[in-house]
């Protein structure tokens, strides 16, 4: 058997009462009260993430920006300093090699934050991508030595506030600041999150996981901060319809197709996946994600069925119990032609047919 990989902060889980699971091949916590819990926890309060498991990549040199602008979809041009962008990878039949953030530290220095089970695919296509011309770029895995924590909910910045030597207060959305003094520990502070409310995470050096967690989760005692686990990343993530790679995303699904065109900035000149995404916008893309609630009882899950008079029209990407508005619902990859808002649907569960109706998306926005 594998042994898992674990971050820093794996030392103290039991301490804090985590259920720990195999995530990927990393030993991470679903849960450390209870998924629901913790969920409106974040919605109501705040809640400390360990990210810890997410990859960060340098590229730095002359041709940084030139090279990120080939290769990913969105406009890197129009970044400024200490500003993040999300993006795409796409291979060239368009499939979507991997979502991350951009973060512009500097005209010649770039940090990508990339998913966990992507590290090392997405560095050898960053590898392959390299070799394709003469980019004078360097590129460095800095995942092992960098530790990642957000903090989330409307309470963020009251608690985070107090430990900061900064006005955090200034860091607008998709901004960030390095070299921040957060109890003590220097972090790059980002104004950026994956749960739909305010936040901040916060990249510092692995060494100093352990004491950043225990100081953000005393000073927040007062708020009721309590540490929250993978299970609720996922509903909080899934209620604001943000997409988790693997299910609304992969190589065989297209930013397009996900409904995410807008990360997809045909304008700025050639990218790696231009062709095919440009012929998909100009011919229509033949299945679109969608979001639906169950009318009748039952609970969607990733994988199943979608079927219209009996024909299968598509597959649930993700689907779970909403915690915020007490009632089943599920994201789907369906047929272009079966995807009007009102749309009723069957969800194969458990060999039998479940009625569902597709609604707008986001599920919550705030």
């Amino acid at each position: 058997m594998q042994e898992l990989r674990e971050t820093p902060l794996f030392p103290i889980y039991k301490q804090y009462g985590a259920k720990v699971i195999d995530f990927g091949g990393w030993a991470l916590p679903v849960q450390f009260q209870g998924i629901i819990e913790e969920h409106q926890q974040v919605r109501e309060h705040a809640g400390l993430f360990d990210v810890s498991h997410m990859g960060q990549i340098l590229v730095t040199g002359k041709d940084a920006e030139r090279f990120l602008q080939y290769i990913s979809t969105n406009d890197i041009s129009k970044l400024t300093d200490n500003q993040a962008m999300y993006t795409f990878f796409c291979y060239e039949d368009g499939g979507t090699v991997d979502d991350l953030l951009i973060y512009r530290l500097s005209e010649e220095r770039y940090m990508l934050v990339v998913n966990a089970a992507n590290i090392e695919k997405d560095l050898e296509w960053l590898h392959k991508q390299h070799r394709a011309d003469t980019w004078e770029v360097s590129i460095n895995d800095i995942s092992e030595e960098t530790a990642l924590l957000a903090i989330q909910g409307p309470k963020s910045l009251e608690i985070l506030q107090p430990l900061a030597n900064y006005d955090l207060a200034q860091i607008k959305r998709f901004r960030f600041v390095e070299q921040v003094n957060v109890a003590g520990v220097e972090a790059l502070v980002s104004r950026t999150g994956y749960t739909g409310e305010d936040g901040f995470e916060l990249y510092i050096a692995a060494k100093d996981a352990i004491t950043l967690w225990e100081a953000i989760l005393d000073a927040g005692k007062a708020h009721e901060l309590a540490p929250i686990g993978l299970g609720a990343r996922d509903t909080l993530r899934f209620e604001a319809k943000l997409p988790l790679y693997g299910q609304e995303l992969n190589k065989d699904i297209s930013p397009l197709e996900a409904g995410l065109d807008y990360f997809v900035k045909f304008d700025k000149g050639d990218f790696v996946g231009r062709g095919a995404l440009l012929q998909q916008k100009q011919t229509g893309v033949e299945r679109k994600l969608i979001g639906f609630e169950m009318v009748e009882r039952g609970v969607p899950r990733a994988g199943y069925h979608v079927y219209n008079d009996g024909k299968q029209i598509g597959t649930v990407t993700t689907g779970s119990f909403s915690p915020t508005l007490k009632k089943n619902i599920g994201l789907a990859l369906v047929g272009v032609h079966y995807a009007d808002i009102g749309q009723e649907l069957d969800i194969e569960i458990r060999n039998k047919y479940v009625k569902a109706r597709i609604i707008e998306t986001p599920f919550l926005s705030k």
